[in-house]
């Protein structure tokens, strides 16, 4: 018996090479592996070219294109992977298209006719020069995220971990060239844009050199309009959410930004960024494969709730391993790495960590939500989240009068919204039998 068990216990490395899951996994994660490299190679040089002014002024934009661009497309997107037939998901692609033209042009005349009183409504003088660059980004990351969806429905993972590294490669060193000349914080916001332009244009050429696509079924969707209401929740529930949460996880730096100046923003937007390279290396990575696989799973009619507690912990336990090195060291690396004047970003990155590792464990979690239609609960959960993310800013900025104590308690408060989250979802998944009825049609 013993023999027998260690030949089992032998084989499963080779099990594991032989799953299809773990070699996407794999190819995901060493596409996204080598882009956070190239991140982290060229970090220490551009912290010390651009300084924390202008890294916090690139953060104000980026937290005002992050809220915005969920508009874009109405989260259309997100639902290429769903329809069972080829035919229905081109026309959510199209559709998709054409709402975030519509969407960009809208944009953009709010912008001609109230930028004024937008900018002083939110105090929006730093990044008020660079506003007219919000609709283009809008526009080229609705782009992307159409693209990056049709990728997770056929399963092309090499064209996603190619791009990924080549577009990680081209904005590290625009940044540090242009950084050599004019390191200012225009530099780092029009370089960011243009990389966004260029990681679209790379995702479709992959896209039309290795996709192979099915014809579509007899029974195919002819009427986009028909097709756009059958997946209503995404733009009723699923967009809604996604700019509550948006404006939730931009709050610290808008308000930092707006009660310390954009130095003190650029000390928190460092480690917000640093810290979401393992975020994005494995979650993306993980989360990727895992939605059209649970996709798949709960069409067929069978139960979720194991596949994505097993997801959920695991993830857990790697999250507390990859940042507990910051949690007690943070300070004295954050100098070390890049430069004394970033000792103070390394006390954020503290704090912000446990926030991290909540963000982690629950990407399973957020893949699952609109599989089990929870949309409409998600929703009702931004709102209330947003609220209690508020207040503890508030708190911690009253208790403390720090920027310090604001990112500590919006941190802490972070972790709370996402365990309650993952009970929320796990007890769905628990109950919920069916997804597709094979026309593309979400139930249960």
């Amino acid at each position: 018996m013993a023999i027998f068990a260690e030949a089992r216990l032998l084989s499963i490395p080779s099990r594991l090479l032989k799953s299809k899951s773990v070699r996407n996994i794999t190819l995901v994660a060493a596409g996204t592996a080598g882009a956070q490299l190239i991140n982290v190679a060229f970090a220490p040089v551009i912290t010390r070219l651009y300084g924390p002014e202008a890294f916090g002024i690139l953060g104000t934009f980026v937290a005002i294109l992050a809220i915005l661009t969920p508009l874009a497309s109405l989260s259309y997107p997100i639902a290429i992977v769903l329809p069972r037939d080829h035919q229905a998901a081109a026309q959510l692609a199209r559709a998709s298209v054409w709402i975030a033209v519509l969407m960009t042009l809208l944009t953009a005349l709010v912008f001609v006719f109230f930028k004024a009183p937008i900018v002083q409504l939110f105090d929006l003088q730093t990044v008020e020069p660079y506003l007219f660059l919000v609709p283009l980004s809008m526009f080229f990351s609705a782009l992307v995220a159409i693209a990056s969806n049709w990728i997770l429905r056929y399963k092309l993972f090499k064209v996603s971990a190619r791009v990924t590294v080549l577009q990680a490669l081209f904005a590290n060193i625009a940044k540090t060239g242009v950084g050599l000349i004019f390191p200012v914080a225009a530099a780092l916001i029009v370089v960011a844009s243009a990389a966004t332009l260029l990681h679209c244009f790379m995702l479709w050429f992959g896209i039309r050199r290795e996709s192979t696509i099915k014809e579509p079924s007899a029974e195919a969707v002819t009427n986009t309009k028909e097709l756009l209401l059958r997946h209503k929740d995404f733009p009723l529930y699923r967009t809604p959410q996604i700019v509550i949460n948006s404006i939730g996880q931009s709050l610290p730096i808008l308000m930092i930004a707006s009660l310390f100046g954009p130095a003190a923003a650029g000390l928190y937007a460092l480690p917000k960024t640093i810290l979401g390279m393992p975020t994005i290396l494995i979650g993306k990575s993980v989360s990727s494969v895992f939605y059209p696989q649970f996709v798949e799973n709960v069409r067929d009619g069978k139960n979720g709730h194991l596949i994505l507690l097993r997801a959920t912990t695991s993830l857990l336990a790697v999250g507390g391993l990859v940042y507990a090195p910051v949690i007690l060291l943070g300070p004295w690396l954050f100098a070390l790495v890049f430069g004394d004047e970033w000792y103070a970003a390394g006390e954020y990155a503290r704090w912000m960590s446990f926030w991290f590792i909540a963000i982690l464990a629950t990407r399973p979690v957020i893949a699952a939500i609109p599989v089990l239609n929870l949309q409409g609960v998600f929703l009702i959960f931004e709102i209330a989240a947003l609220a209690l993310r508020a207040f503890a800013i508030y708190a911690g900025y009253t208790i403390t009068s720090s920027a310090l104590g604001a990112v500590a308690a919006f941190s802490l408060s972070c972790v709370l919204l996402f365990l309650i989250l993952t009970l929320l979802v796990l007890r769905r998944a628990a109950t919920h039998k069916q997804l597709d009825d094979g026309s593309g049609n979400v139930s249960g």
